[in-house]
């Protein structure tokens, strides 16, 4: 069980308030300390699916009142271990109440198998921050790459891979077209275009630089799309939202994103830069048609969990934002699809 505990500053004025409001919610624990001039803290110990439920809630009844502030810490353990009676004898209610139904057992205000809306959108704005670290880590894993690519070394291309900083920002675009959030469609395209640019150039000067052979497989393989490179995108899309939302490690994951996009990228500027225009507008075909497929199956993967926003206002116009890039992301990868159909791509 993943804990979290949410640390509550409220002005002081109803004693056990919080508490009061959050009777409903599953929660481990509640604690109230008097703080000085006039407000109090309120800590709540609960469980991670049940987090995004208790934010709301609090934010709703107490966002609008002087000094309120939420803090939001991960617990790695707790003593004593929290018990579970309660949770079965409601889950247990729950199963006799959907037989009389019909319908699924349903825990109220619960978000399975996923952190809350507020921790992972800190997590992925974190990741798709653009710094010079992220620069140059993108400089340094094309260079490997491009290296990797040059000499038909799998062993050197795998590890561009493990380095490249590429599924930040590509997730963070997607949860910002999921939420309708432009603020963070903007810093998230900026720091992707960059770091693609910045992949792109490099890969030019390092075509210019080495002797380019089309015809190895390292690079022959990333000039042609087929169907099986949707696939993979599809999937790597999925699987970076994935991460994000369970709180899990992502590392893995960037590697799976990396591979969808980074080799093709540096081909692209090898070819390019080595006079293989044909063959380089074709690894460039692949590099878009993985970002349209990450993407969309990130915001995909975002709504099957249920990640929206808040409030009714900002749900409508995250609902236009997805309505205008699914569609645009599908008209694309349609065209796309079918042009690698009428191919004979594989």
């Amino acid at each position: 069980m993943a804990l979290r505990l949410i640390e509550i500053v409220v002005r002081e004025r109803d004693p056990g308030g919080v508490h009061k409001l959050l009777e409903e919610q599953q929660v481990l624990g509640v604690w109230e300390d008097r703080l000085p001039e006039g407000r109090s803290l309120v800590r709540v110990l609960l469980d991670s699916q049940h987090t995004e439920a208790a934010l709301d809630l609090v934010e709703e009844h107490l966002g609008a009142e002087q000094d309120f502030r939420v803090l939001l810490f991960p617990i790695e353990a707790t003593l004593p271990r929290p018990s579970s009676p309660e949770d079965e004898a409601a889950q247990a209610q729950a199963a006799d109440a959907s037989q009389e139904t019909g319908d699924e057992p349903k825990a109220p205000g619960s978000t399975p198998g996923r952190i809350s809306r507020e921790e992972l959108y800190e997590d992925i704005s974190e990741a798709a921050a653009l710094s010079w670290v992220y620069l140059a880590m993108a400089l340094l894993s094309t260079l490997v790459a491009g290296i990797g690519l040059v000499r038909n070394d799998l062993a050197v291309i795998i590890g561009a891979m493990v380095i490249a900083p590429l599924l930040g920002p590509n997730v963070a675009l997607a949860l910002a077209t999921t939420l309708g959030d432009v603020g963070l469609i903007r810093r998230s395209l900026k720091a992707n275009a960059l770091g693609l640019l910045a992949a792109l150039v490099l890969s030019l000067l390092l075509g210019l630089t080495f002797s380019v052979d089309p015809t190895v497989p390292a690079i022959a393989s990333r000039t042609e799309v087929g169907l099986s490179h949707i696939l993979l995108a599809l999937a790597a899309g999925s699987a970076g939202a994935l991460a994000f939302s369970r709180g899990a490690p992502t590392a893995l994951i960037g590697v799976m994103v990396a591979v969808a996009l980074l080799p093709p990228l540096a081909a692209t500027g090898l070819l390019a830069a080595s006079g293989h225009g044909h063959l380089a507008l074709g690894a460039a075909l692949l590099v878009l048609t993985n970002l349209i497929c990450i993407n969309l199956a990130g915001v995909v993967t975002f709504l099957v969990q249920g990640i929206r926003p808040r409030t009714w206002w900002e749900a409508d116009r995250a609902k236009k934002a997805r309505r205008v890039a699914i569609s645009l992301w599908i008209v694309l990868l349609g065209v796309l699809a079918l042009l690698i159909v009428i191919a004979g791509g594989e």
